[in-house]
């Protein structure tokens, strides 16, 4: 009996890909075997943080890194970072911000939900410009001469948020930000593949990047990467790491933390919930060197031959079409597109999204362009066997 059987949990054929919501990708063997291995003894963390975060410097180019238990929790962190430095009497009164630099800047079109771990260490958001290219009003959106403007003694940081389509370009931002003498947080928490992503934002000026560990890394669902200046890495781990320690005792690693810098100890910070287990570190760095070391095209022939294998599968439906394509936001990762005549159906996208997710095993498929017409089918997350079985429960579906 597997542990699924025994807790009664039901597995899904996941054709949506490494969300959240999902439980995430599928950990290569030797990511678990790794994380196996560091359960059976005890380490010192900010010994292994600090080893970590010499690996991730490394791939990266940043000065340093930190594991944290998600992207959303390195923007947390960032943030904090960003407002405190490296005082620890500022780090103690976090979310209460006042009388510090308490404001951070957003293009308006940026925002989103993942947001309120930024807003949650107790700044004020300021949101810079009119995105009418989305609101089908114009063809504009925020510029970085806004960015520029926005720019106050009250400003702790900008947060970009890194898609293919977003404006203004980081340059634009990272210029504005220099000006200003503000740092630029990156949240890039789904922009791998490619890996050459891991280097390209740091590579553009940012002071800090955040990426997911357990979406196409390949990382323990609960892990993430902040990357970036050295200081502001070192005020992030003091707001994150177990501080219930006597003075007299606490020695962290001085690539991590250098105590010369610092008055004392803060207390736990405010980024004390956002735990990391010596497990999550050792597969984050497993898996990290494996997606770096994996060639990019074996990578992206793997998943096509599973989008090939869904069509095939598929045979000819009714009322229906489905084919290979890019998928539109990450062109690096092939998707399977079907596009549904509804009134011949019958049925709309959105309603065989459900059955699917209804069916047993139940599969989920990707609803995003459901108001078009159509469901998308992703390779991220998918076993063998498994687009075989996408393919008979649509021929059931649709005929």
């Amino acid at each position: 009996m597997d542990i699924y059987q025994e807790l009664g949990v039901e597995p899904i054929i996941n054709a949506v890909g490494p969300a959240t919501r999902l439980s995430g990708s599928i950990m290569h063997p030797e990511v678990a075997e790794a994380m196996r291995q560091a359960s059976e003894r005890c380490v010192d963390i900010a010994q292994m943080q600090a080893r970590a975060g010499e690996i991730i410097a490394e791939i990266t180019g940043a000065e340093a890194g930190y594991v944290t238990s998600g992207a959303a929790a390195g923007l947390l962190l960032g943030t904090a970072a960003c407002v405190t430095g490296l005082d620890p009497g500022k780090m103690n009164r976090l979310p209460d911000t006042s009388g510090m630099k308490n404001e951070v800047i957003m293009a308006r079109s940026h925002r989103n939900f993942y947001d309120h771990a930024v807003r949650s260490v107790g700044i004020e958001l300021v949101e810079v410009g009119i995105a009418d290219r989305f609101s089908g009003a114009g063809i504009r959106d925020a510029e970085g001469w806004e960015i520029e403007a926005a720019i106050s003694e009250r400003t702790a940081a900008i947060v970009y948020v890194a898609y293919a389509h977003t404006q203004p370009s980081l340059e634009e931002v990272v210029a504005a930000a220099r000006k200003g003498g503000v740092p630029v947080i990156v949240d890039a928490a789904g922009q791998l593949p490619p890996a050459s992503n891991l280097q390209r934002f740091m590579a553009a000026g940012a002071d800090l990047v955040a990426f997911s560990g357990g979406k196409a890394i390949g990382g323990p669902q609960a892990s993430g990467i902040l990357c970036g200046r050295r200081d502001l890495i070192a005020a992030a781990a003091l707001q994150h790491q177990d501080l219930d320690v006597m003075p007299e005792l606490w020695e962290p690693p001085a690539s991590l933390i250098d105590k010369s810098q610092l008055p004392g100890a803060p207390q736990h910070g405010i980024g004390r919930p956002c735990k990391v287990g010596k497990e999550e570190i050792a597969g984050l760095v497993k898996a990290l060197r494996l997606f770096v070391a994996e060639d990019p095209a074996v990578r992206r022939q793997r998943w096509s031959a599973l989008m090939e294998e869904l069509v095939a599968a598929c045979g000819t439906l009714r009322n229906a079409e489905i084919a290979v394509v890019a998928d539109r936001k990450r062109v690096e990762i092939p998707t399977a597109r079907l596009v549904l005549d509804e009134e011949a159906a019958g049925t709309t996208a959105l309603e065989l999204v459900k059955a699917l997710q209804e069916g047993r095993p139940p599969i989920a498929a990707n609803p995003t362009y459901v108001h078009e017409g159509a469901v998308i089918f992703g390779p991220m997350c998918l076993k063998e066997g498994e687009p075989e079985q996408i393919g008979r429960r649509l021929r059931e579906l649709l005929g």
